[in-house]
């Protein structure tokens, strides 16, 4: 086990009914003026909106509001909303929505504490040293940004989807309804189930010897994944299940699922997969995040397994039950070929990746990049974005070229 620093300072109030108690809490904590942030409508189709400011009302926090934020958040609003909370002098960031609207207000955050352009700090030419306090109402369990020290954005003019992390942007308390849930479309779901499966690969793959504790949290977070996610897309209401997913996809990205697989002076994980769908999206902003990861993912996979298949089939035996066959213990009597130990590691771990592929395919993600509308002409602007993001090598599990880049993009074409 590598040595590790886990931090998890955000405050999570769960349940039903929760998002009545944002005003009080907020309150509680000395904030007295919220600069809200959402999305395109659907919080306030659905009342979540109204309610959020009801509570803040009745608890005496005043606010302001920004919406618009379009999936994928790009850095014109995020600089528009810079400007807004320091022209209205708020003193927390309260965004209410997804993974989109959390990380747009988290790069709100920090463009309120600087001079600058806050791009530089998605450009890497500055560090995140000051930032707006945050509280976050969850609507969609997806990106575990309520939770997270890490933000991504787009910037449409330069092509570019790019990420910062700092601990300074963990949210201080983060409110979780799993009723909000509830209307979330099929696709989405879909989408955020993918996602957070996603993070919690990222952390396993690492290409760090196995860390029994961590490996039984990962793998048991996405059995219960899968699980709840089977139940909700036949059931949209179950509030135990909707409730399991919302819960899974916070801890599939507040670290806990990489406890002692990172490699030091590194993040968590590998992140390769992140990387490549990130430039999917910045390509086209309308691709969402997880139905690129469904496709990423299983390519990627299948071009890295052999550098280390013992990680492969622990991850088939815990998620799937998939074993390599024993000649000496398996009736192998209708197979006419002869299966040696290395043909049976190579069938096992084929299977597992099968099988996560059509269990992402079975709740309606794609399965190839041109379900997703990206062509081969595409690759190249996908390489570009990769090596101003990633440089020309990227990634812990294998080290990946951006040839190796290329070769896993046409495979999943």
């Amino acid at each position: 086990m590598n040595n590790f620093t886990f931090c998890s300072p955000t405050k999570f109030v769960f349940g039903r009914g929760v998002t009545d108690h944002v005003g009080t809490e907020l309150a509680a904590a000395g904030h007295r003026r919220a600069l809200i942030v959402y999305g395109q409508g659907s919080v306030v189709r659905t009342g979540t909106l109204d309610r959020v400011r009801a509570s803040l009302d009745a608890a005496g926090v005043a606010h302001v509001e920004l919406g618009g934020v379009r999936p994928n958040p790009e850095i014109g609003l995020v600089r528009k909303g810079s400007e807004l909370a320091k022209h209205e002098d708020v003193d927390i960031v309260l965004p209410v929505g997804g993974g989109s609207a959390m990380d747009c207000a988290k790069a709100i955050a920090v463009g309120a504490c600087y001079d600058g352009d806050p791009w530089d700090f998605w450009a890497k030419k500055a560090t995140v040293e000051h930032c707006l306090p945050l509280a976050a109402v969850v609507t969609i369990p997806a990106s575990g940004s309520e939770a997270s020290n890490s933000c991504v954005i787009s910037n449409d003019a330069e092509g570019l989807k790019s990420g910062c992390t700092s601990e300074l942007i963990r949210p201080a308390i983060a409110f979780l309804d799993p009723e909000l849930t509830f209307t979330l479309p099929p696709y989405q779901t879909a989408a955020g189930v993918t996602d957070m499966i996603a993070h919690i690969m990222e952390r396993f793959f690492s290409g760090e010897p196995a860390v029994g504790v961590t490996d039984n949290i990962a793998c048991g977070l996405i059995r219960a994944a899968i699980d709840a996610a089977c139940i909700v897309m036949e059931d949209p209401e179950n509030y135990d299940a909707r409730a399991e997913l919302m819960w899974i996809g916070t801890l599939a990205h507040n670290g806990l699922a990489g406890c002692g697989l990172g490699i030091p002076g590194k993040r968590d994980g590998d992140w390769s997969c992140h990387g490549l769908e990130h430039e999917l999206s910045a390509v086209d902003p309308g691709i969402t995040h997880g139905a690129g990861l469904a496709v990423v993912f299983p390519a990627w996979m299948r071009y890295v397994w052999q550098n280390h298949p013992e990680r492969f089939l622990t991850f088939g035996a815990e998620v799937f039950g998939i074993e390599p066959v024993d000649p000496e213990v398996d009736d192998l009597s209708d197979i006419d070929e002869e299966i040696t130990p290395e043909r049976a590691v190579h069938d096992a771990v084929e299977a597992t990746i099968d099988e996560l592929q059509e269990f992402f395919v079975s709740m309606g993600m794609p399965s190839t990049l041109g379900e997703l509308g990206i062509e081969e002409t595409d690759i190249d602007r996908l390489i570009r974005g990769l090596r101003i993001n990633r440089g020309e090598r990227f990634g812990t599990f294998q080290s990946l070229t951006l040839d190796d880049a290329r070769a896993i993009y046409k495979s999943a074409l």
